[in-house]
């Protein structure tokens, strides 16, 4: 006879995602008009960090995340102001020229591995900031001021997306969305193969696998998600500078990938949401959040001290405190047995 399925995960799953639109959808009235711009802010890091975790799942560390981001913001903006591209297909076109960006740096980057791929993304992604500084481009990127007065994302209706709750709401689907097709795409045969060039990639390469266009395809993906969160910050803020993408900007996503952890989907989520938190709550209360930086090396030490596996390593013990211990047959399966 068949054991009966147990179907309170499925139930106690549901009731979990309804109780997290119910917040999401409800959040941005309880807090002030300030809070509600950093609330947007929050969502768009959110896919801003996650798509820099589906490359981290081929074993690269990458530090050009911020000025792909920034490509995809500057490509955005100049469609739709200079080439009067609508905003959505401006987007779109900005995610794309980031992603295509990716596609030509594999070839010189993905000839290095570990450290020597760290550094040489960064240099790269120096390179092209400092371009947008260039003298003799600022009639195109504006220079060290950047670009000012980027069209909004137009009306829909009755709905003016220039005021900060209506377009967090838009974020909100925006980066639902792609955080589906980036789960998706993370637990399809092609994020196990990533997997597997991580843990093994002598492995993968000795059975068939080309490593290198897996890992060029993660890149690809990765930056495509980053330019469209540069969109969505490009034309909620109206202005950007080539600063706002330098490499103090990609320490802090960094620190939100390690603080939250990198071996569950929702563990770069906590990173960026509790260290946002921190920031704009505690340090702003006190009075002291130009000490950011301070702070944020100091919970990056503590971490890595005391929780190596992140902030994602409590989720499973806070869950055993209500539910009890997994039995041995339902243990999740590492990273490495999950490629075997």
């Amino acid at each position: 006879m068949h054991k009966p399925e147990n179907k309170s995960p499925n139930i106690v799953g549901f009731i979990g995602f309804v109780l997290l639109v119910v917040v999401l959808a409800v959040l941005p009235h309880m807090l002030s008009f300030s809070q509600q711009e950093i609330l947007v802010l929050l969502v768009i890091n959110v896919l801003l960090v996650c798509s820099y975790r589906l490359l981290t799942l081929t074993g690269e560390w990458s530090l050009a995340h911020a000025v792909i981001m920034g490509v995809g913001a500057y490509a955005s903006a100049l469609a739709s102001k200079e080439l009067s591209v609508p905003v959505p297909l401006a987007m779109l076109i900005g995610a794309s020229v980031a992603g295509f960006l990716a596609f030509l740096l594999s070839f010189p980057l993905f000839r290095m591995k570990g450290f020597y791929f760290l550094i040489a993304s960064f240099a790269a992604g120096e390179v092209i900031r400092l371009s947008w500084k260039w003298s003799d481009l600022t009639f195109l990127f504006g220079g060290p001021k950047g670009i000012k007065r980027i069209p909004p994302f137009p009306d829909f209706l009755t709905i003016d997306f220039y005021e900060p709750v209506n377009y967090y709401y838009l974020c909100v689907v925006v980066v639902a969305v792609s955080l589906l097709i980036l789960y998706r795409v993370e637990k399809s045969r092609i994020g196990l193969t990533f997997h597997a060039i991580h843990w093994q990639d002598k492995l993968a390469e000795s059975v068939g696998v080309n490593t290198f266009r897996y890992r060029m395809l993660a890149f690809v993906i990765s930056a495509f998600f980053a330019g469209l969160a540069g969109a969505l910050y490009a034309h909620y803020v109206g202005a950007i500078a080539p600063k706002r993408f330098d490499v103090e900007e990609m320490v802090y996503i960094l620190i939100w990938a390690i603080v939250g952890g990198t071996a569950t989907f929702y563990g770069p989520i906590i990173g960026v949401v509790a260290l946002t938190i921190l920031n704009e709550v505690v340090l702003r209360s006190l009075g002291v959040d130009e000490m950011r930086p301070m702070f944020y090396g100091a919970v990056l030490i503590i971490a890595i001290l005391f929780m190596p596996n992140g902030l994602e390593g409590l989720v499973p013990k806070i869950k055993n405190l209500f539910t009890g211990p997994p039995k041995d047959g339902n243990r999740s399966l590492t990273p490495s047995q999950a490629t075997e």
